[in-house]
């Protein structure tokens, strides 16, 4: 674990290398459950981060939901952090018990509830695909979440790594998450539920590594996983929007910000819309939102 003192040294260099960008940028203390640390670490590591808070946005960590109290709030408040990541991961009991996570969907309610009282802004993480999940499930997760408004979410499709109890399961032929596609089909759904309910999605599947690709057992993984999801999303809007044309000569609006998304990885939206028999111009419609598309004949 990282000392103090190089943590000071990291966020020294970082605001000399950002400058004023780094106003917009949060001190994160993410990769494990932050609140669950020795307390004094946590403490020492909060004070280091304080005294760099006249050059940052402020401070965000990610934690389990069943370490979670008024007097850890107390302290995360008193040091400045704005934004607290909950690894929620499922709402459904069987799941989280089938999956080992040592606490319940009733600690994630609560957990949730007591740092909204704190105003705190409240981010949750959630896994699809994990062992005894199916869309279901991963869709009623979704929907807890939306009731309890939290301001950010990240989706993360199950990764199977090697020496690990999801591998293991996965060896002896009792489980298997979702292939590429699958997570595709339902992250793309999930991503426009959060958007359509004004839940900022701020993150879809995992960061890359070399480490990560190397000690992957089953091949569901995507560098570029989100995109994948924006490129599905626009190809269903186009699909539901075709019957509002005559031609085979079509142009879509799209906004200037969604407009690579729109044509897709490897141009994959334009080649699917060419196969149907369609030639396809992209214009750029500054009045139309994210995943908002207009289409004409030309």
């Amino acid at each position: 674990m990282p000392s103090p003192a190089e943590i000071d040294a990291v966020l020294s260099d970082s605001a000399v290398r950002m400058g004023n960008s780094a106003k917009n940028a949060e001190i994160a203390f993410f990769g494990g459950s932050f609140t669950a640390v020795d307390r004094d670490y946590m403490v020492a590591l909060l004070e280091t981060a304080n005294k760099h808070l006249d050059k940052f946005a402020g401070i965000r960590i990610s934690t389990r939901p069943d370490c979670i109290d008024s007097n850890i709030l107390d302290i995360l408040k008193r040091y400045g952090v704005t934004s607290i990541e909950l690894g929620a991961q499922s709402m459904c009991e069987s799941v989280l018990k089938a999956n080992l996570r040592g606490h319940t969907a009733k600690d994630v309610e609560n957990a949730s509830d007591l740092i909204k009282e704190y105003s705190f802004s409240l981010g949750l993480q959630m896994m699809t695909g994990l062992y005894t999940a199916d869309f279901d499930k991963d869709r009623y997760t979704a929907q807890c979440f939306i009731k309890m408004h939290p301001d950010t979410v990240r989706i993360y499709p199950t990764v199977i790594i090697d020496n690990t109890l999801l591998a293991d399961l996965y060896k002896k032929g009792t489980y298997n998450t979702y292939s590429l596609e699958e997570s595709v089909k339902l992250c793309s759904e999930l991503m426009l539920l959060f958007e359509e309910n004004k839940i900022k999605v701020i993150r879809v599947g995992l960061h890359y590594s070399e480490s990560l690709e190397k000690n992957i057992v089953y091949n569901n993984y995507h560098p570029a996983f989100k995109e994948l999801c924006e490129n599905r999303i626009f190809r269903e809007r186009i699909d539901g929007k075709l019957t509002e044309v005559s031609s085979n000569n079509i142009t879509v609006f799209v906004s200037p910000k969604s407009k690579s998304k729109l044509i897709g990885q490897h141009r994959c939206n334009i080649d699917y819309l060419n196969s149907l028999g369609y030639n396809v111009k992209i214009k750029d419609d500054d009045s139309l939102e994210k995943y908002e598309i207009r289409i004409i004949d030309t």
